[in-house]
């Protein structure tokens, strides 16, 4: 069986002793779209994060059989000239949620407390030159006792929710925007005006696309923050960039974007103020997260070749 990596760039250099042993492993970094049919030549399995898989590469790919998507969402595969071809797809899932929740926090708890603003001082000995033992000049503050509102109920949404409920705050789940408030969820703008902090994790759909614009950001607390570890769209860019720099909130932590790698021209990218906290979308990918996908990768495979199914999409 002849098993073929498009982008093992985005594996961050993880073992990959397990799927070398079920057959012959070609290893490609980086993929561009032009390259995807002569990387994939003769494989029998593919295995792609990022890189695109459409109708007419799988037409010229007479060997292939398998398509293994390392990452939850499958957007990059067409599941439709799949299925046609008789190709199976698979995906991973909950291998990230950890990883996920952690940075979610990394970001809340470094903009509760100011952490970067006292961190930088630090380097550029303000802490040195400082008159008492400590440095006041940035707010503090606690997370215990306030709102948290989560966007998205669902696994990770959950996992962040039992966290928060660790740290003392109070959690609501928002109902989605415009529909009728199902038990124990909140009106999605009672949800986004109560709220100290709002985490978003939903999916990026049509529904969800542009769902925090400028109008719900002047209804939050101007003392709020906002967080996404989502997806990028759910929360518009430039609405946000404005609203930072209105101080009509107190922050916003986020690490994905609508088009990544950020643009140029991008208006959280091109953002200077201290009130927010942009990462290049590492939240998935802690070293445990990782490996526990290239795992879930090999078992998928190894199933496949079983003629079962797990994680099967198509």
């Amino acid at each position: 069986m002849k098993i073929t990596i498009l982008d093992n760039a985005t594996l961050a250099k993880t073992s990959l002793d397990c799927i070398a042993q079920l057959g012959e492993l070609t290893v490609h970094e980086l993929t561009s779209a032009e390259q995807v049919v002569a990387h994939s030549k003769n494989a029998d399995v593919l295995i792609t994060n990022k890189a695109v898989v459409n109708r007419e590469t799988m037409s010229q790919l007479k060997s292939l059989k398998l398509i293994c998507v390392s990452a939850t969402g499958t957007n990059n595969v067409d599941l439709v000239a799949a299925k046609e071809l008789g190709i199976a797809v698979t995906n991973v899932a909950g291998y990230s949620t950890p990883s996920v929740v952690q940075h979610t926090f990394s970001l809340i708890t470094n903009l509760l407390g100011n952490t970067h603003r006292y961190q930088a001082d630090c380097q550029q000995g303000a802490w040195q030159k400082s008159e008492m033992f400590c440095r006041l000049d940035y707010s503090f503050n606690d997370l215990q006792d306030k709102t948290f509102a989560i966007i998205g109920g669902g696994t990770l949404g959950s996992a962040v929710a039992t966290v928060a409920s660790a740290f003392g705050a109070n959690v609501i789940t928002a109902e989605r925007k415009g529909t009728q408030c199902r038990e124990g969820r909140i009106p999605f703008e009672q949800a986004i005006k109560t709220a100290d902090i709002i985490s978003v994790h939903c999916p990026l759909t049509d529904e969800t696309r542009d769902l925090i614009t400028l109008n719900e950001l002047k209804m939050m607390k101007p003392s709020s923050i906002i967080i996404n570890t989502a997806r990028g769209g759910i929360i518009n860019e430039a609405d946000l960039a404005t609203a930072l720099e209105q101080n009509l909130i107190a922050g916003a932590g986020v690490d994905v974007l609508t088009k990544e790698p950020a643009e140029l021209t991008n208006p959280l990218a091109n953002y200077k103020g201290n009130n927010l906290l942009l990462t290049p979308h590492i939240a998935w990918a802690s070293t445990e997260s990782i490996v526990r996908l290239v795992n879930e990768v090999s078992l998928n495979i190894v199933v496949f070749t079983q003629q079962q199914s797990r994680n099967r999409l198509v």
